[in-house]
């Protein structure tokens, strides 16, 4: 009861020019924004456990384009022969090589772990499927964070795969999920020893990664290598469930989206619905980080926020399994 934080209230925090995103009504669990400010949204996840308002319909990727005055969300088509049907994404991350942009993307096609790697095309809002991506070592992929064309940084969020065992796992708080880095050449566990490893990021200099341990309510700062092994530099304890990490690309601060209470999230009540929080970390490296509420809503409005990106002071918050929030700071 501790670790899913079963007793806790939230204070709302409103921010004044927000408004909910149109079309989106079962979760935009992840969101990735690119430096021109195309905004990729990871929509319609449906995972073991949690409530779902959409069980039937597979998931997709929406893109806005948040130059716009009046940002719409607009669902990509996919290329022929991957299979939509059973298309299930959780997180979401894009890597830019010269002028190609991929989205890489976890998804849990028939409860398996995969990660697809697409190839974006602006010009006809089309995401090429390139390759997708199994290994032994990605039993439970929850986020990951490119690093190449084909390389990333990817979390488990569980140790085993089966449903029952993974139950049993965070029942008996076991600590043992882990961070994993995939590249053609190499696949290894590069950290380990987390209660349940989940949201990703990297630092704008590329030298840290940041990752978010669920259930232990805390934010693992490790230190990046040349041979892409990570080192653990400091741990922030936060007194939430810390889920997606971004990065503001402005002032290289940390958001969270973050689940003040957990229980909420896995007994849904519609008459006590989850609630959400944004918080922001300046400083992260230094001794004293600064962490302020961005957005704390009881759930009136927005349910079990995972996740907040920003570019040029608008804000979108996304969901495990609810609405999306779309915000000018």
């Amino acid at each position: 009861m501790n670790r899913l934080k079963a007793s806790s209230a939230v204070e709302s925090v409103d921010l004044p020019n927000c408004h909910l995103i149109k079309g989106i009504e079962a979760g935009a669990e992840d969101i990735d924004i690119l430096p021109n400010g195309l905004a990729f949204l990871s929509v319609g996840l449906k995972c073991p456990g949690l409530h779902s308002f959409a069980p039937d319909k597979p998931g997709g990727i929406l893109m806005m384009d948040l130059k716009d005055e009046k940002p719409r969300a607009l669902e990509l088509r996919i290329s022929r022969g991957f299979n939509l049907a059973s298309f299930n994404p959780h997180g979401i991350s894009t890597f830019i090589d010269d002028d190609t942009v991929y989205l890489f993307v976890v998804n849990h096609p028939e409860s398996k772990n995969t990660v697809e790697i697409f190839k974006f095309e602006e010009e006809d809002n089309f995401l090429l499927h390139l390759k997708t991506i199994k290994h032994e070592l990605l039993p439970s992929v929850s986020d990951i964070i490119a690093v190449g064309p084909t390389h990333f940084y990817a979390t488990n969020d569980h140790y085993f795969s089966d449903p029952f065992l993974k139950y049993l796992e965070t029942y008996l708080n076991l600590h043992w999920t882990n961070v994993v880095y995939y590249s053609p050449r190499e696949v290894k566990v590069v950290a380990e020893g987390f209660d349940s490893a989940n949201g990703i990021s990297i630092s704008p200099d590329k030298k840290y990664i940041y990752v978010a341990d669920t259930l232990a309510h805390e934010i693992h700062v490790l230190e990046k290598h040349p041979n892409m092994n990570l080192t653990q530099l400091k741990v922030l304890k936060l007194d939430t469930l810390v889920d997606n990490l971004s990065i503001d690309p402005s002032s290289g601060d940390i958001l969270v989206g973050c689940h003040p209470n957990g229980q909420k999230l896995f007994i849904y009540d519609p008459n006590n619905p989850p609630s959400s929080e944004v918080l922001r970390i300046q400083n992260i490296l230094s001794e004293k980080p600064v962490v302020t509420t961005v957005y704390a809503n009881n759930g009136s409005v927005l349910q079990g926020s995972s996740v907040a990106s920003v570019y040029d002071r608008k804000l979108l918050i996304g969901t495990l399994y609810h609405r999306a929030l779309y915000c000018e700071l």
